[in-house]
C-alpha cells in the first residue's frame, strides 16, 4: 500500500521537501537554500535552474533521511511562493529570463500610473490593489524588455507560470501547463468571481491569454511525474500558494476561521466562505485552497515580524539568538512604558504607510534591553491585532480564536501576549510546517489516502492553546499606548 505523501514547499530563499505519512505526521525532510539575485536596487530575481535543482535536491535529501522509496508514495503536492513570475519556451523548456520574485519593485512606477484610472476596476475583479507585488506587471515587463518574447507569446510559443506551474511543467516533462485558483488569484489577471482569466485585465496589462495556464482547484489531478524528472511516475494531486496552503494545513475551512503565519512578516488569512468581502479597511480578497469551488479569503500582510527579532540580534546586538528573546521578555513584568513600532519599510495592512519608519517611543533612564526586547515581541502581536480588527470591521463580527504557525509562533511569550491582546484563544498545532502539511492534506484527500476533513481534524487535535489572561483595563491601556505610538510615527507636519 502506498502510504506516503511528498510535499514540495518551494519558498523564497530555499526549497524544502517534507514526507508525511497516512496520519499527516512528518516522517522526514530536506532543505536546500539557493541564490538571491539583485541586478539593481529594488530588483529581486531567481535563476529558474536554481529553483528546480534545489527542489529536486531537497527531495533526494528527504528520501535518504527517511529511507523512503517512490513505490511507497501515493502522491506529490506542491506549495509555493506566490506571485513570482516565470516565462519559458513552450518547446525547449528554456526560461526566457530569470524568475522575477514577488518582492521585486521594478514595475512600481508603472503600477502607480495605472492606479488613478484602473484601481477600482482591478480591485472589483481581482480583490487586489494595483501593485508591483502581484504578477501581471512583471509578466508585462518581460514581454516588453526581453527581445522577441512578445511576438513568441502572441504565437503561443512561450508560457507564463507562477512557481507551481513551472514545477508541474518540469515534473510532467512538459505535458501539463496548469495552476490552481489560489495562485491564479494573485496575478491581477484572474477574475475571482467568474474563476476565469479576465479578457479586460489581460488587455490592460497586454498579456496574451494563450500564454496563461489552465486553472484547477488546489486538490486536483495535475498529471504524472516522469522518470526523467524525479525517477518515478507518481500523480501530482495538489498545487497551492503557500499562505492558502497554511490556512488549509490549519484546517481553517469554515467561515470565520483565521490563521496567522509568523515569519519574516505576518500573513493573516480569514476564510469568509462564499462571500467575497471587498474590504473597506485596507485588506485584499483572494481565494482559498479547495477540492472544488473555492471559498473567499480576506488577507492582510504585516511587513516586519520575525525580522524585528533578527534586528535585535544582528542589527543592534541586544540578543545573541532569537530564542533568547522569550526569556528576556519574561524577565520584566512589562515594557516600562516603551512601545516599539517596527516600520523598517513602512507599515503594511491595514495602515499602508510607506513613508513612516521604525520608532522606539517612551525610553527613559530606567529602560533596559529586556524592556526593548519585550516591546519588540509585543509589537508583532499588536500589528496582528490591527489586521484582525480590520477583518472584524469588514465582517461586522468578532473572531473566536486565532490559529498560528511559522517560526516565531514557537515563542511562548509572544503567543500568550497575542492571546491577551486579542482577547481570544491562540491555537498552535503540534505540526508547525502547515504550508507543506496543507499541500499534503489536499493531495491526500484527492487521491483517497485521507478519508475526509473530519478524520484529519481528529488526527490533529494535539495542540497548544494559549488563553487570554489580561484584564480588560490593562488590555485597553496597552492598545491605547500602541495607537499613540502609531499616530506619532505616522504624523506628517504640514509644510
Amino acid at each position: 500500500m502506498r502510504k506516503y505523501l511528498v510535499s514540495f514547499d518551494q519558498g523564497t530563499t530555499s526549497s524544502r521537501t517534507i514526507v508525511f505519512d497516512s496520519f499527516g505526521r512528518p516522517v522526514s525532510s530536506g532543505q536546500v537554500e539557493f541564490k538571491q539575485i539583485y541586478p539593481k536596487p529594488g530588483w529581486v530575481e531567481h535563476d529558474p535552474r536554481d529553483i528546480w535543482e534545489s527542489q529536486t535536491q531537497s527531495c533526494q535529501m528527504a528520501f535518504r533521511a527517511g529511507g523512503i522509496e517512490w513505490r511507497d508514495v501515493a502522491a506529490v503536492a506542491i506549495a509555493n511562493q506566490r506571485e513570482t513570475v516565470l516565462v519559458w519556451d513552450k518547446y525547449t523548456g528554456k526560461p526566457v529570463y530569470n524568475a522575477i520574485v514577488w518582492q521585486c519593485r521594478r514595475t512600481a512606477e508603472q503600477c502607480l500610473q495605472l492606479k488613478s484610472t484602473y484601481e477600482k476596476l482591478v480591485y472589483s475583479k481581482t480583490g487586489l490593489n494595483i501593485d508591483a507585488y502581484f504578477s501581471a506587471s512583471k509578466i508585462q515587463w518581460i514581454l516588453d524588455n526581453v527581445p522577441f518574447v512578445r511576438s513568441k507569446a502572441e504565437k503561443g510559443e512561450v508560457l507564463f507560470g507562477t512557481v507551481d506551474s513551472y514545477l508541474i511543467w518540469r515534473l510532467t516533462g512538459g505535458k501539463v501547463h496548469a495552476t490552481d485558483y489560489t495562485n491564479a488569484s494573485r496575478t491581477m489577471l484572474f477574475n475571482i468571481h467568474t474563476l476565469e482569466w479576465d479578457e479586460q485585465l489581460c488587455k490592460l496589462f497586454t498579456v496574451p491569454k494563450q500564454m496563461l495556464p489552465a486553472v484547477f482547484p488546489s486538490g486536483a489531478e495535475y498529471g504524472m511525474t516522469t522518470k526523467e524528472s524525479i525517477g518515478a511516475e507518481v500523480p501530482i494531486c495538489a498545487a497551492v500558494g503557500d499562505q492558502q496552503g497554511a490556512l488549509f494545513g490549519q484546517l481553517c475551512v469554515k467561515e470565520g476561521d483565521v490563521k496567522n503565519t509568523y515569519g519574516t512578516g505576518c500573513f493573516l488569512l480569514m476564510n469568509t466562505g462564499k462571500k467575497a468581502i471587498l474590504s473597506k479597511n485596507g485588506l485584499i480578497t483572494t481565494l482559498s485552497a479547495s477540492l472544488s469551488r473555492p471559498d473567499y479569503v480576506l488577507e492582510g500582510s504585516v511587513f516586519i515580524a520575525g525580522a524585528a527579532v533578527q534586528w535585535l540580534r544582528d542589527g543592534i546586538g541586544l540578543i545573541e539568538t532569537a530564542s533568547e528573546s522569550e526569556a528576556l521578555a519574561q524577565s520584566v513584568p512589562d515594557t516600562a512604558g516603551v512601545t516599539f513600532v517596527p516600520a523598517f519599510v513602512g507599515l503594511g495592512a491595514p495602515h499602508w504607510d510607506s513613508e513612516c519608519r521604525g520608532m522606539l517611543y517612551g525610553i527613559t533612564r530606567g529602560t533596559t534591553r529586556a524592556h526593548i526586547v519585550r516591546a519588540t515581541l509585543e509589537s508583532i502581536a499588536l500589528q496582528a491585532f490591527d489586521v484582525v480588527h480590520a477583518m472584524e470591521q469588514d465582517l461586522r463580527s468578532e473572531i473566536n480564536n486565532l490559529c498560528v504557525d511559522g517560526g516565531a509562533s514557537a515563542n511562548n511569550f509572544l503567543m500568550q501576549f497575542q492571546a491577551d491582546i486579542l482577547g481570544v484563544p491562540v491555537i498552535r498545532p503540534k505540526v508547525m510546517e502547515t504550508t507543506a502539511l496543507g499541500g499534503a492534506f489536499l493531495a491526500g484527500l484527492y487521491c483517497g489516502l485521507y478519508r475526509d476533513i473530519e478524520s484529519l481534524q481528529r488526527e490533529t487535535e494535539r495542540r497548544t492553546i494559549f488563553k487570554p489572561q489580561l484584564d480588560d483595563v490593562r488590555r485597553a491601556e496597552k492598545l491605547l499606548a500602541w495607537e499613540n505610538a502609531l499616530s506619532r510615527d505616522m504624523y506628517r507636519p504640514k509644510s
